[in-house]
């Protein structure tokens, strides 16, 4: 499942329900990443951030990467959340996972679906600064 959100959800509630979906017994195995909205880049305080798509590109893109995910591990089925609109520190903004019999695949699996996302996905990132707005250039950094 691909969703793209305007509002504040709780990443662990997500799964919690998304899990129930799945098939009893046929997971071993669900490795998750939650991204969260820090209050601080490149040095300076950050009071809010907006983060811009391109409608229907953004989740194609998105459900492609899955697909990638699920034809390089054996998986069960994996998660994107990503938020999109104005968001504040500490706010959820990303949650990936993916399920499968053993936590190699979904480790994997899950690493792939976030680092796919950060790298490729079309989304553009603005950041309110004590020296006013900012757009921010692709997020290649390994702290990330």
């Amino acid at each position: 499942m691909i969703e793209l959100r305007t509002t504040e959800f709780d990443p662990l509630d997500e799964l919690a329900i998304y899990q129930k979906r799945l098939a009893a017994g046929k997971y071993g195995a669900c490795c998750n990443f939650i991204g969260s909205m820090r209050d601080f880049n490149e040095g300076d305080e950050v009071s809010k951030m907006t983060l811009e798509h391109y409608p229907g590109m953004t989740e194609k893109f998105l459900q492609t990467i899955c697909d990638e995910a699920n034809e390089k591990w054996p998986l069960l089925d994996c998660l994107i959340i990503h938020r999109t609109g104005d968001i504040n520190p500490n706010d959820s903004i990303v949650l990936t996972a993916a399920w499968s019999a053993h936590r190699d695949a979904s480790f994997a699996a899950c690493r792939y679906l976030i680092e796919e996302l950060k790298h490729r996905a079309p989304f553009w990132k603005k950041e309110n600064t004590g020296q006013g707005e900012r757009w921010v250039s692709e997020n290649t950094k390994a702290e990330d």
